[in-house]
């Protein structure tokens, strides 16, 4: 009893869960820049008169930045660790807020806000997540990874209260302010606790039955980034991963939290109400996240990811149904469904990547995040256009109910079919290790 009992305290006490706290925190104080533009919409149209484009470019910028800037940092975290990493991201972003606060026109908003923080928050994006969970974790990578790619949501939730409030009461630019002073202590906290490697600490990762030495410095980041880019466009489950989650970016980001509020509004419903429902699904998020990776350790992830999107699609095409003025029992029920399912695709792509490439697996991620990214910007624009096309969003809720339904067929296809490629490839560059599988 005595021997179980400290077994536990030490797996518990490993330091692989203190260096995912410090990462979960990272990417809630990530999360947290993200909440921003929409905030500061107001504010910046009274003090300067901008137009909406022009405010809509700067975080255009950034969200295209967030997408493309996560597969470079994966390679970045192989080059030169992941606390040097995050270190040089929280100060991009403390630096872009801090600078923001003293601009004057609508092109350093896009340079400090778009350039600036969105190469710091992509570069703490699900990558980071991904990193930590492979270096530092043998079991429980699924609810590791759920965890920690809650922890963005988590951010907004935390913080966009308390930033609302602080810019109704004492001005945008104290918030901008409250936000860099987070982001360096969180700087400091890493400085302290993250570290890059189980070897560093001399310990096994969590689960393993062996030590695991650090591997060697990957020289010529941006080439391997691109060089796993090249090698993964040449398998399939690439596609087909980088297809599905597109369909998740387009039927979550690009749509729900660009277009709910003004299709709920059409109905009569207030804009205040809309987005209180919007944070309740992100509060649904966290559990349901978790639980993905709960079940991604336990299941076929194919067979998960194929349901995820089956069901969200089910909801997608049933929400013109039950949109009304009020907040009726089925749109609540709508709103608890679909913030469990909102994020719950993550953990089963993490997981499908590492299947089929290994090592290389973050940066592969990183680059199925940017497809995701550009799914979100489409649905986002394209939302716009059918709501002046057809007066309402109708249609539009169909026809990303369809495409969940061909995302589902695409998790389902997803396999190695080819030949495994060489590992001995020439120095300074990774080989993108494919597993051959049959599913």
């Amino acid at each position: 009893m005595r021997h179980t009992t400290g077994n536990i305290r030490a797996r518990l006490g490993h330091r692989a869960w203190w260096v995912a706290a410090v990462t979960a925190t990272t990417i809630v104080v990530a999360g947290a820049f993200s909440t921003m533009p929409g905030v500061l919409q107001g504010p910046l149209q009274r003090d300067f008169h901008w137009s909406r484009g022009s405010i809509g470019l700067a975080a255009s910028v950034n969200m295209v930045l967030y997408g493309l800037t996560a597969p470079f940092a994966a390679a970045l975290m192989d080059r030169f660790g992941i606390r040097r990493t995050v270190l040089t991201a929280l100060g991009l972003v403390a630096g872009g807020a801090v600078l923001t606060t003293g601009m004057d026109a609508a092109w350093q908003f896009t340079l400090f806000w778009g350039l600036l923080v969105g190469l710091g928050t992509g570069s703490l994006s699900m990558t980071l997540a991904t990193t930590v969970a492979n270096r530092w974790f043998t079991e429980r990578r699924g609810l590791v990874t759920g965890f920690l790619a809650s922890a963005g949501v988590l951010g907004q939730m935390v913080f966009l209260p308390a930033l609302s409030w602080t810019i109704d009461h004492h001005d945008w630019r104290p918030a901008l302010v409250t936000l860099a002073l987070a982001a360096l202590a969180t700087a400091l906290l890493a400085r302290l606790a993250l570290s890059d490697h189980p070897a560093d600490t001399g310990q096994r990762p969590y689960g393993s039955s062996v030590f695991v030495p650090r591997p060697p410095p990957v020289p010529g980041a941006a080439r391997r980034a691109l060089t796993v880019l090249r090698d993964a466009a040449r398998t399939a489950p690439f596609w087909l991963l980088a297809a599905a989650f597109a369909v998740c970016g387009a039927s979550t980001n690009g749509i729900m939290w660009t277009h709910f509020a003004p299709a709920a509004h059409d109905h009569g419903m207030p804009v205040t109400t809309a987005s209180a429902l919007l944070a309740l699904i992100g509060v649904f998020n966290v559990a349901g996240t978790v639980a993905a990776g709960w079940l991604t350790d336990r299941l076929d992830a194919r067979r998960l990811l194929a349901v995820v999107f089956t069901l969200r699609g089910l909801l997608l095409v049933t929400l013109p149904l039950i949109m009304s003025a009020t907040v009726t029992p089925p749109m609540m029920a709508f709103v608890v469904l679909f913030g469990l399912l909102d994020l719950a695709t993550v953990p089963p792509v993490i997981a499908l990547c590492r299947r089929f490439y290994g090592d290389d697996s973050a940066i592969v991620f990183g680059w199925t995040n940017a497809a995701h990214q550009a799914g979100a910007a489409l649905a986002a624009f394209l939302g716009g256009v059918a709501r002046d096309t057809f007066a309402g969003y109708d249609p539009v809720w169909v026809v990303l109910g369809a495409a969940c339904a061909v995302a589902a067929l695409l998790a389902l296809t997803v396999r190695r079919t080819g030949p495994r490629p060489a590992t001995a490839l020439r120095p300074g560059r990774q080989a993108v290790a494919v597993r051959r599988t049959r599913c």
